[in-house]
């Protein structure tokens, strides 16, 4: 009693006081020091983001490179039919992802071909695995969600094809790679709208199932910085040209780089 009477007790009590005040802003400014570089961090790693090439190998055949491993997309008949690509140019393949059972997409012999020169998993739906069991391809069953191939953040999204005339519709995922990029495979379908504004949007452009109208309204709801053109293999060259030359100003004015993929072997870089 004596030693809080005599004062003590209140010179200890603020000493204390300002330890645990000094301790408390301590702790505010290490914080502070830590949520900066942390968000240092984080921009250093956007910079030095490693880069991919997307090529396009007619049609919606794409062959996408990064850090070394290729992922390949939908090897159908309109590639190869007229012997301007090769299934032995896909040899370094590493992935190969097939969106849906449709011949444009899924070349039977084309794609055994390029499995026994590249050694590549296959990935597709469940209605693409049961179909190439007894080609002897063994395919990895792909569910809505993330994974990872490699190098390459994917994820699935199951999306309904885009009606077509008299014909059962198959199972099909539109895919988010790494983050940026859209490949909606052939739906233009509004669940994709959750993706507005991704950095590089690519979609079909000519179809049975759609109108450059069609693709010019999808496209300004998802406001994609970046239009890379598929699913114009099956229409002469000359027109293909023509629809570039329609849809390339319409996006500029929207402030929307239109990127002119005519030819086989053609690519970008994101």
């Amino acid at each position: 009693m004596e030693y809080l009477k005599n004062g003590a007790g209140t010179k200890l009590s603020h000493n204390l006081f300002r330890l645990f005040t000094v301790t408390a802003a301590q702790q505010f400014w290490l914080l502070r020091v830590y949520t900066i570089r942390s968000n240092l961090i984080n921009q250093v790693f956007a910079f030095i983001k490693i880069n991919m090439t997307i090529t396009k190998y007619i049609h919606s055949c794409l062959l996408l490179e990064k850090d070394g491993q290729q992922l390949l997309f939908d090897p159908g008949k309109f590639s190869f039919i007229e012997g301007l690509v090769s299934p032995d140019e896909f040899a370094n393949v590493s992935y190969i992802i097939i969106t849906h059972d449709h011949p444009d997409h899924l070349d039977v012999p084309a794609l055994k071909q390029i499995v026994s020169v590249s050694q590549a998993q296959v990935w597709s739906t469940g209605e693409v695995a049961e179909k190439l069991k007894p080609e002897g391809i063994a395919v990895n069953e792909i569910r809505e969600g993330t994974f990872q191939l490699g190098p390459f953040a994917l994820r699935a999204i199951s999306v309904p094809h885009e009606p077509i005339l008299d014909n059962k519709l198959p199972m099909m995922f539109a895919f988010l790679i790494d983050e940026y990029i859209l490949n909606t495979a052939d739906s233009l379908d509004d669940k994709l709208l959750t993706y507005k504004g991704v950095d590089l949007l690519m979609l079909p452009v000519t179809a049975p199932f759609l109108t450059e109208l069609t693709v010019a309204r999808f496209t300004e709801r998802l406001q994609p910085k970046q239009i890379l053109p598929l699913h114009d293999g099956y229409i002469k060259p000359f027109f293909v040209t023509q629809r570039y030359d329609n849809y390339e100003p319409y996006f500029a004015k929207r402030g929307i780089h239109f990127h002119r993929l005519e030819k086989p072997g053609q690519g970008i870089t994101v």
